[in-house]
């Protein structure tokens, strides 16, 4: 049941994130696209922090990461280690 509010919370999300990017889809597809690079990158090179420090608990690179990272901008991040850390208690 609590799946379910969430996925629907999240598909009224992207209606409105849509209709929103119809007017400006170019400009706000160039800005989700910087922002998932720059979102990548950033979970590399705090995995290697992370890692170097001693830790075992870094974020993978993946496709959901990367979008959450592109739709969420630097909260996003912070939501993902934030999840990660939460997980290892």
């Amino acid at each position: 049941m609590g799946q379910t509010k969430i996925l629907l919370l999240m598909g009224v999300c992207a209606l409105v994130l849509l209709a929103y990017a119809w007017r400006r889809r170019a400009e706000w597809l160039l800005n989700l696209l910087l922002r998932g690079v720059l979102g990548a990158v950033a979970i590399y090179f705090i995995n290697l922090a992370v890692i170097a420090r001693g830790y075992s608990a870094p974020v993978g690179v993946n496709p959901v990461t990367v979008l959450t990272c592109s739709v969420l901008g630097f909260p996003g991040l912070a939501a993902l280690y934030g999840l990660q850390i939460f997980h290892l208690l």
